[in-house]
């Protein structure tokens, strides 16, 4: 069992897909979540429960991995202390090499508060001695439509600052890419789509293949904070939401890279294309 990659997340969007991806490689999975009955039944596999929350199911759940496959636990208020958790228990476990899933622009002071999470989650892992490899998405193309109200409308502030999306398949294929390779040792990737828009582009885009009206509405910060008090979430998770729109505005998810291509040895998903597939889909 020496070459085992242990998947976290292995029932969701990232990690379900990786599952499936090595599944047909004959390497030995181990398929982590809290639920086990929700990990899928792969040839190959065996699961484990996993909760980030209680460190003690960490390092049982790693044990005898080779490589874990370390997809960020849900957002809190004390994520990057409980990720950094994680990193010790698979240092205890023996795991020889962590691949991340994390944030472009991860930084202390990063406009998405969320990304500071991942930029200190980074430093556990380059902290443990552990190998690495950090992927680091941009926004995902899949969910911008999920941005838009009931009436079609994405609200923030964005303004006209532009995000490279990249679709949840294309990170999981890069993913299944990394894994399954030697190489790529202490490499940090940012993964991206082929351009980068405004908001007010993918309304238009949205509009046009999926059939109906969508528009992007610039908000201020303050207005942005107004619209969103009526979830009576906490101000952490208020301070994500928001500034998903503000480091678009900052320009911190326009930056475009090759790294889908390089490692995939196909072109990233366009969000038209995307959107027509979603189109075809519904």
């Amino acid at each position: 069992m020496a070459n085992t990659i242990a998947i976290s997340g292995a029932s969701g969007q990232i990690g379900g897909r990786v599952a499936h991806l090595l599944a047909d490689t004959g390497m030995p999975l181990r398929l982590l979540g809290r639920d086990t009955t929700k990990l899928p039944a792969l040839p190959g596999s065996t699961s484990a429960a996993i909760d980030f929350a209680d460190p003690a199911t960490v390092a049982p759940a790693l044990e005898g991995a080779h490589t874990f496959f370390f997809v960020s636990a849900v957002e809190s208020a004390d994520r990057a202390a409980q990720q950094a958790a994680v990193v010790r228990a698979a240092a205890a476990a023996g795991v020889s090499r962590i691949v991340y899933l994390s944030f472009v622009g991860a930084a202390p002071d990063c406009v998405f508060t969320f990304g500071r999470d991942h930029w200190h989650t980074e430093q556990a892992v380059r902290e443990s001695g552990l190998d690495f490899t950090f992927l680091r998405d941009n926004e995902y193309q899949d969910i911008i439509p999920q941005f838009a109200d009931a009436d079609g409308v994405i609200a923030g502030p964005a303004g006209s600052g532009r995000v490279a999306a990249v679709t949840r398949a294309d990170v999981a294929a890069c993913a299944a890419a990394v894994l399954t390779s030697g190489a790529h040792s202490r490499t940090t990737y940012d993964l991206t789509g082929p351009r980068a828009f405004t908001l007010t582009e993918a309304t238009a885009q949205m509009t046009e293949i999926l059939g109906r009206p969508y528009r992007f509405l610039d908000q201020t910060v303050d207005e942005a904070y107004a619209s969103r008090a009526s979830y009576r979430a906490p101000r952490w998770e208020v301070d994500g939401w928001v500034s998903t729109y503000t480091a678009i505005a900052a320009g911190d998810l326009a930056q475009v890279t090759d790294a889908v291509p390089t490692l995939t040895g196909r072109p990233a998903t366009d969000f038209a294309d995307y959107l027509a597939g979603l189109a075809r889909r519904s």
